[in-house]
């Protein structure tokens, strides 16, 4: 027969144990270890360099993409809260008895005195600021309600997605451009002023996701067509139109006549900007949003249409 095992001597009774090892001596080598090797020349070389990349890479996607688009104006237009969007959600669908429309200001802490530096309030804080949250929100939501209500009618194909999406995008980026382009034959050279309209530019996917889900339900799966769709429609477009012709008046026509003195060339120059103005605002409010509002609620409940529609853009892309 063996004889057992000698017993283990103590200095290594604590090993294995997390917290016993910070009474023992044994286990006390694990944590200078660890230590060590935070504090090895080598680690915090690496550190360094890993750290100085991150923030050379940040700020060559800020210089590049502050280009284009200021990220600290970006900022101020999702710079919102739970109860300012349930509000602006009902002021886009109801906007009939709102009032003011007017934006709130308020002087900058460092020039009180200067009525030229005051600043718009945050969309958290005036319900009549545009944002860009809910913009974003709706025309995500718009391609994935569209997808689904596809899928709901037994006429889902991988292809619905992107040619939705693919619409979508179409369409806002047409937009952009046709307001990219009224801003500078209206002469509006202020950054915020753009930012305003593309922000306004995205309400009508509430609209339009209302007439989807609203049309769905009363015509039992047949999209959008019919009596209901078409008064569906009707008034989510004309709600729309509505909030945009009241909204952008304080962007697009500013009050600023006042302080012209009157017989003056600038107020001759003020008052026919102003015509051109209120006409790009009726256009824009009505006829544009109408096609375009158009193109993005029109659903039909038929599978073979969306299966040629697929077909033909799949072959295209196959071509």
């Amino acid at each position: 027969m063996r004889s057992p095992p000698p017993p283990q001597s103590q200095s290594h009774s604590n090993y294995g144990s997390p917290y016993n090892g910070q009474v023992g001596g044994g286990g006390g080598t694990f944590a200078p270890a660890f230590g060590g090797f935070i504090n090895d020349p080598t680690a915090q070389m690496g550190y360094q360099v890993g750290k100085t990349a991150l923030n050379a890479g940040q700020e060559y996607m800020e210089q590049n993409i502050n280009r284009y688009v200021s990220i600290s104006a970006l900022k101020h237009y999702f710079n919102v809260s739970t109860p300012y969007v349930l509000r602006k959600l009902l002021l886009v669908l109801f906007p009939w008895r709102h009032k003011p429309w007017s934006r709130e200001q308020r002087p900058s802490h460092s020039t009180p005195s200067d009525a030229s530096n005051y600043y718009f309030l945050p969309p958290r804080d005036d319900i009549n600021s545009p944002d860009m949250y809910i913009p974003v929100m709706a025309f995500v939501t718009y391609i994935l309600l569209s997808t689904l209500l596809a899928g709901l009618r037994g006429a889902f194909h991988p292809e619905v997605m992107g040619l939705t999406a693919t619409t979508a995008f179409v369409v806002v980026l047409l937009e952009i451009l046709g307001l990219k382009f009224g801003t500078y034959v209206l002469s509006i050279s202020n950054d915020s002023q753009l930012l305003d309209l593309v922000a306004y530019s995205g309400y009508k996917f509430v609209g339009v996701i209302v007439t989807l889900v609203i049309s769905e339900i009363l015509n039992r799966g047949q999209g959008t067509g019919g009596w209901a769709g078409w008064t569906v429609f009707g008034y989510t477009f004309m709600a729309n139109a509505f909030f945009l012709l009241r909204s952008l008046k304080y962007v697009l026509l500013p009050d600023s006549s006042s302080a012209t003195p009157a017989g003056s060339g600038m107020h001759t120059i003020a008052r026919a900007q102003r015509n051109r103005r209120t006409q790009f605002l009726f256009i824009y409010s009505y006829v544009v949003q109408f096609i375009f509002m158009w193109i993005l609620s029109r659903q039909d409940g038929s599978p073979a249409q969306i299966k040629t529609a697929a077909g033909a853009a799949k072959g295209a892309v196959g071509g």
